[in-house]
């Protein structure tokens, strides 16, 4: 019996899910952006 972790990351499934494309296409993901970029944070889509 394998024990496999919960996290297994791969970078296309992270970038189709909360890439920074992905969030511009929806009014909630723009404003989450917006707010990001207020904040003044270096990274606006992990």
């Amino acid at each position: 019996m394998s024990t496999k972790r919960t996290y297994q990351p791969h970078v296309k499934s992270r970038k189709t899910t909360h890439g920074f494309l992905v969030k511009m296409r929806t009014l909630g993901g723009r404003r989450t952006i917006a707010n990001r970029r207020k904040k003044g944070r270096k990274r606006l889509a992990p």
